[in-house]
């Protein structure tokens, strides 16, 4: 029965980490970026708890006059411990880097924040965009030849 727990938690540590990596790949929105990076700390800490954890051990408090029994290992929880308090102060950042772009570009698209972004450093820098982006739609026609007439010919 045990196993099936471990099972069921190690699958769901790992789904967690999956989750929040596809989503921070397969978003444009910053938001949704930061939440997923939230959600695939999520993941790595259960994973870290996961992998130290015994399921007949006793928590590593050692008292004076009781037997010594297997013990869960400490080191992953202070780990997870500290990561956690590393991830806070990186989701503050993020999100208030979020809120900075959002107020100076007023997107939160990624691609067209990093268009804008571009477009003011070019402008900073004194670069002229180039007039389209775009190629012709189709094939542009040729301009009609025109035709020189040479003085004392036969059309005089």
């Amino acid at each position: 029965m045990n196993w099936a727990i471990g099972l069921v938690m190690f699958v769901g540590a790992v789904g967690l980490s999956v989750i929040g990596i596809a989503g921070m790949l397969m978003s444009n929105h910053l938001f949704r970026m930061v939440l997923a990076l939230a959600v695939a700390e999520a993941g790595a800490n259960l994973l870290l708890i996961l992998a130290g954890y015994r399921w007949d051990a006793a928590a590593p408090i050692l008292l004076p006059g009781h037997s010594t029994q297997a013990m869960v290992d400490p080191v992953p929880q202070a780990m997870v411990l500290t990561a956690i308090v590393i991830g806070v102060g990186v989701q503050a950042l993020a999100l208030s880097l979020v809120i900075r772009v959002r107020q100076h570009y007023a997107t939160l698209d990624m691609r067209v924040a990093r268009q804008r972004m571009q477009d003011a450093l070019d402008q900073a820098a004194g670069v002229v965009p180039p007039r389209s982006q775009e190629g012709p739609a189709g094939e542009r026609p040729l301009p009609a030849p025109t035709r020189t007439i040479e003085a004392g010919g036969p059309h005089d």
